[in-house]
């Protein structure tokens, strides 16, 4: 072979070597930007789980898991044993995910416990064996603070308890407190026919530095159980507003109000005996409409919702009592009070697909002018009585649009004992014995607004 020819072959290989060189090059580029995406789709599907968090309740129990992005998921219920599969896809298998099986609690009313496993790549499966058949929800919540995107897993009794009925059962079994027997202390008074009377002056007695309420002439009798719907705010997904020290609403309120629920279980208006019922009495969320339609399931005579308040400054002190508006609110900061409580269903996560859009909006948007009237007495006789155990927010009842105040038959006030945001009122919340006075507030109270507008008979006795 000529020099020349040589020189030509060697150039033929180079250029090959080149052109080889180049492709692969161009290989490994497009393969590498595919390696990229499929990794950006992996951190996606591998990082997605934050949190997962399940709350027992008789009503029902939850379970949320949350992620950095919507989970898409398809669901298998067997009735025999009652269990529900549940395979969410986008996902491995991550300890989070393997946190739920540890998170159920033996007490839990309706889930026996879970199973968790990879079923295939990319899809984790849940398996929910539940205590007893079950009406499950599934669904998706949008993020909104402090949260991210939640898959929610709801299950409810198929034969739920009827409040109505249980109360009804109590008063012809038991005819005692729901909360059990209570050794009442002594009375300051001699035994007399009035137990209003005799009732106030325990309540002064308990808390010294009360002066006791002159009795009232006895109200007419009635013969059947006079029912106060009791609804401790927030719960569950839902903290409410959280103090500087890390106190949470929904904790405080549930203590006050069971404290109440035993005063109001031992005391009676005019020989009738009064029962409190709790919309909750643990810590799950209820959703605004439910609450109302709970009150209005039990024929409530009264609804007292408890809330803590929050401000934007730790500065902002002292309880309000807040009643309904047929028309705008009383001032601009009752307004800005109802849009926040209003937003409760956002961060607690309501099945806004399971309602019947019909039965909210007439739960929600039927008002009286009677039911209006006989709440702002109700809220003028706690506001005056919560004024003796603590500093007033405002001296007057306000009004605005709280949706859970829209019982129509109802007289129904929303009671912020505190402001939760300041430092002071936060540790004053914390305390058993300010939680006690405030009981005491608010049953004196309901006991002057009673005394003032006696319940009437119903069709339907109690």
């Amino acid at each position: 072979m000529t020099r020349s020819a040589s020189r030509h072959s060697a150039s033929i290989r180079v250029g090959a070597s080149e052109t080889s060189a180049g492709l692969r090059r161009r290989d490994l580029i497009q393969a590498g930007t595919l390696v990229l995406l499929l990794g950006a789709q992996q951190i996606a599907r591998g990082a997605g789980i934050l949190s997962v968090r399940i709350w027992p309740a008789p009503d029902y129990s939850r379970v949320t898991i949350e992620s950095d992005a919507n989970l898409v998921t398809r669901q298998t219920q067997i009735t025999n044993p009652p269990r529900l599969a549940v395979d969410i896809d986008g996902v491995e298998l991550s300890p989070q995910l393997r946190e739920l099986v540890a998170k159920v609690r033996a007490d839990d009313p309706n889930i026996a416990g879970i199973r968790v496993g990879q079923y295939q790549p990319g899809t984790v499966r849940l398996v929910i064996d539940l205590k007893q058949a079950a009406l499950p929800q599934v669904f998706n919540l949008a993020p909104v603070e402090p949260y991210r995107n939640r898959l929610v897993l709801d299950f409810y009794p198929a034969r739920a308890v009827d409040p109505l009925e249980a109360l009804i059962a109590e008063r012809t079994q038991t005819r005692g407190p729901v909360m059990g027997p209570v050794t009442p202390p002594a009375p300051l008074l001699p035994p007399s026919n009035d137990p209003l009377g005799e009732l106030i002056a325990r309540q002064a007695q308990r808390e010294p530095g009360f002066a006791p309420i002159p009795a009232p002439p006895p109200a007419p009798k009635v013969d059947r159980l006079i029912v106060v719907a009791l609804d401790p705010g927030h719960g569950g997904e839902d903290p409410g507003a959280i103090g500087p020290g890390g106190t949470r609403e929904k904790d405080v309120v549930l203590k006050v109000a069971l404290r109440l629920q035993q005063r109001l279980n031992e005391a009676s208006i005019g020989g009738s005996p009064l029962r409190a019922f709790l919309t909750r009495d643990a810590d799950f969320f209820v959703p605004l409409h439910v609450r109302v339609n709970k009150a209005r399931r039990v024929q409530a005579d009264l609804f007292v919702s408890i809330h803590a308040d929050a401000f934007f400054t730790p500065t902002a002190r002292g309880a309000s009592v807040f009643a309904l508006s047929e028309g705008g609110a009383s001032s601009s900061a009752a307004r800005w009070m109802a849009d926040k409580e209003n937003k409760a269903d956002l961060i607690g996560g309501a099945n806004v697909k399971a309602q019947d859009p019909h039965v909210a909006r007439v739960l929600l948007d039927m008002s009286t002018t009677a039911q209006i009237k006989d709440s702002l007495r109700l809220g003028s006789a706690m506001l005056g009585e919560i004024g003796q155990v603590g500093r007033l927010h405002k001296a007057q009842v306000e009004q605005a649009g709280f949706a859970v105040l829209k019982a129509p038959d109802i007289p129904s006030v929303l009671v912020e004992t505190a402001f939760i945001s300041n430092p002071e009122e936060e540790q004053r919340l914390r305390s058993p014995e300010y939680q006690e006075q405030l009981a005491d507030a608010l049953l004196r109270g309901i006991l002057r607004y009673f005394a003032a507008n006696p319940p009437l008979a119903r069709n339907r006795p109690v």
